[in-house]
């Protein structure tokens, strides 16, 4: 008897000790026209960063086109399988772990999720194509044995119109690659993915609305905090899964708080301090949770030296203050 309960101690030690994992300090590695070297990937491991998002790209015409176009000679290296395996192989040599994650880019960038198809023939075409797209990425991945594969991003209508197909693709995705799977659930459309169960985290991009204020100080910005960290953590415990910023990040501009998903080229007044600061509460906020496992700051391009600057106003925190706040705290955590 004495054995027996020493041997269930020993295996709930081991269980405890298995759900300790390192947090995913990530970045987003944005695909370049042409191939990698060691110069473009020095800056990520100079901002400490432990995982890449690797994102080679699928197109559609439009949101109701169901052909899904990819790898192919007209697109950007980086876009590409051999692109992506190039930079999964430079990443990895350096001690970089990898996400794959593959994304549809709709002609002039309209909004993926709202893809929606005009009849039940352009809906089987859709599933097909998309599943062509990712079977061949989690091959990749398994290939490269990439640490976790992301199987979509933000196409709430395709999961809300087709969930048994979401279902039979994670499971097909589960045949050829053996690592960890997400999806990445746009910050308002998390709640109602209906394959969390399935999966091994809940990817969220999470770009929620905090605060409506032009300079919002880091006080507003935990407050606006308040409410979705609360549902976000109550929602993990309920699906038993860990919390996965498959995105996450701020434009360096005013009011880089009240929607921080805008992608426009509007000419908002450039803050880098207003970036800075909601990086650095969001490292404050999440970074210690037991229920949160990490995330990938969007976005970080290849050319570092002419990247960002102190006149941008856009995601990137490269050579600006916001980088030294990533750099800071994925140092330390």
């Amino acid at each position: 008897m004495k054995n027996l309960w020493l041997l269930l101690l020993w295996l709930l030690q081991l269980s405890c000790s298995s759900q300790i994992q390192e947090k995913i300090n990530g970045v987003s590695f944005v695909g370049s026209r042409e191939k990698v070297d060691q110069t473009h990937i020095d800056p990520v491991v100079a901002v400490n960063a432990n995982y890449a998002a690797v994102m080679p790209f699928g197109f559609v015409r439009s949101l109701s086109s169901p052909n899904v176009i990819f790898d192919t000679d007209r697109q950007w290296y980086g876009e590409t399988r051999a692109g992506a395996k190039q930079y999964i192989e430079l990443l990895q040599k350096n001690g970089i772990k990898i996400m794959l994650k593959p994304q549809i880019w709709v002609w002039r960038g309209e909004f993926t999720g709202d893809m929606v198809m005009q009849s039940e023939t352009d809906w089987k075409m859709l599933e097909e194509t998309y599943r062509k797209f990712i079977i061949t990425y989690a091959e990749l991945a398994e290939e490269t044995k990439a640490e976790v594969f992301c199987i979509g991003t933000e196409l709430e209508e395709f999961v809300k119109y087709r969930p048994d197909y979401w279902k039979q693709l994670i499971a097909q995705v589960r045949e050829v690659y053996k690592g960890k799977i997400t999806y990445a659930a746009n910050w308002d459309e998390y709640p109602r993915t209906p394959f969390w169960e399935q999966l091994d985290f809940i990817g969220i991009d999470a770009y929620f609305p905090l605060s409506e204020s032009e300079n919002p100080t880091p006080e507003e910005l935990q407050i606006g905090w308040g409410k979705w960290k609360v549902s976000m953590m109550t929602f993990s415990e309920e699906k038993e899964r860990p919390i996965l910023f498959t995105e996450f990040g701020y434009r360096s501009m005013d009011y880089t708080a009240h929607k921080p998903w805008l992608v426009d080229h509007n000419k908002e007044q450039v803050n880098l301090e207003a970036q800075a600061d909601a990086l650095r509460v969001i490292f404050e906020e999440f970074w210690s949770e037991d229920w949160f496992a990490g995330g990938f700051v969007w976005k970080w391009f290849i050319h570092h030296d002419r990247s960002g600057g102190a006149s941008d106003n856009r995601f990137t925190p490269q050579n600006k203050p916001a980088e030294e706040v990533i750099r800071s705290f994925y140092q330390n955590l």
